[in-house]
């Protein structure tokens, strides 16, 4: 094959691979979760992706019958919840914490995370802002 024709077949390629590839939408806080059901999750952290557009925290939580329920617990970006002082190790597996947010619509084990609480008291914002979530208060960047 010429030389010159490498890299043009090279970037045709990579073009189409990258035109097929799913996208993972970035979407509004009113699409995917239920403003009208606030819950409460408590257990510890099973694990957690740092991924854009949001960062997820899966817990084990305990229900009121005792059955253990893993969540996914959506929050901000990751640059995001960095920069409010969550990191990979305040967030190891086995750490307890309390999130308070919103479950989704489809009932699932998902939910959006308003605030984190650790087992010490403190808290930490972890929503993503302007996205449509309820207006609670809890968002320092509301006005």
């Amino acid at each position: 094959m010429h030389n010159k024709l490498k890299p043009l077949l090279l970037g045709a390629a990579l073009s189409t691979g990258m035109a097929a590839a799913p996208a993972w939408a970035h979407h509004a806080f009113g699409a995917e979760f239920d403003p009208n059901r606030p819950l409460v999750l408590r257990g510890p952290v099973v694990k957690v992706e740092w991924v854009n557009p949001h960062a997820w925290i899966h817990l084990e939580h305990t229900t009121e019958a005792g059955d253990k329920e893993v969540w996914m617990v959506e929050g901000g970006t990751p640059n995001t919840l960095l920069r409010r002082g969550l990191t990979r190790k305040s967030l190891l597996p086995g750490t307890v914490i309390v999130v308070d947010g919103y479950q989704s619509k489809d009932r699932s084990k998902r939910a959006n995370g308003r605030d984190v609480t650790f087992e010490d008291g403190s808290k930490i914002f972890m929503g993503s802002s302007g996205t449509g979530a309820p207006r609670d208060g809890r968002d320092p960047t509301e006005r």
